[in-house]
């Protein structure tokens, strides 16, 4: 099923071991072993980092295991959302999607929300591609980032048991609106505005009437993983005991 496809990517790259390298003839003797040492692949220190070899090549070399995942069509979103990481896992989305577009996404979600246009930004990019999008909650799904976690395919959306989700309306940012009254009016239905579509998508996406969407998002309200699920923002709760590695 779906949970095992899952299972079977990320063990897939936990258990991904390079070709070996090319053996030296017993008559090079101490030389040899030596240079294979030397030749060897070292973990670097600092961002994780998994060995790879790109097919065609000799060796191994060690690359982002970040960048490695999104080989497997594995995505991390795990920041403050903004327009770097939201143009990085774009141009992931849409090349996986331009090279296998039957072949599922899995976006994997921990982060406390941030930019609310970088963040439609994707969402739309998820309702454009033609590829699935598996979305899972990991820890935190806050603010845009329950709504990213909302967006994907209907029935394939996740949370782990212990994840917290949490909704609340569209703010103006971490100032307040300036400026002369003229430009605070436009501001100010600018942002009424953004929240009304954000009010509409949540309740497409949950199944919950208007009225109550926007009697929720009025201030921080947090959801474990079950009320979650019973809220419609997720269509599912993986618990420990589902997992057999």
């Amino acid at each position: 099923g779906l949970l095992a496809s899952m299972q079977a990517l990320l063990l897939s790259v936990a258990a991904f071991s390079p070709s070996p390298l090319p053996l030296r003839s017993a008559s090079s003797g101490c030389g040899g072993r030596a240079a294979l040492r030397r030749a060897a692949p070292r973990m670097p220190i600092g961002v994780p980092k998994v060995a790879y070899r790109v097919p065609g090549a000799s060796r191994a070399d060690w690359v982002d295991i970040y960048n490695r995942l999104n080989r497997e069509r594995i995505i991390f979103l795990g920041q403050e959302i903004d327009d770097d990481i939201v143009n990085q896992i774009v141009a992931v989305m849409l090349f996986g999607d331009s090279e296998e577009p039957g072949k599922p996404m899995y976006l994997y979600v921990n982060s406390p929300g941030g930019s609310v246009i970088s963040g439609l930004t994707l969402y739309d990019t998820m309702q454009l591609i033609q590829s699935e999008v598996v979305t899972c909650n990991i820890g935190l799904a806050a603010s845009m980032g329950s709504l990213l976690l909302v967006g994907g395919t209907k029935g394939k959306r996740l949370a782990l048991q212990h994840s917290r989700t949490m909704i609340h309306q569209p703010g103006t940012g971490q100032s307040a609106i300036q400026g002369q009254a003229s430009d605070i009016k436009v501001e100010a239905e600018r942002v009424l505005a953004i929240r009304e579509k954000v009010v509409d998508y949540y309740a497409t996406l949950t199944g919950n009437s208007k009225d109550k969407v926007r009697l929720d998002l009025d201030r921080d309200n947090f959801f474990s993983a079950q009320e979650a699920l019973e809220y419609g923002m997720i269509d599912r709760v993986i618990t420990p005991r589902e997992v057999q590695l």
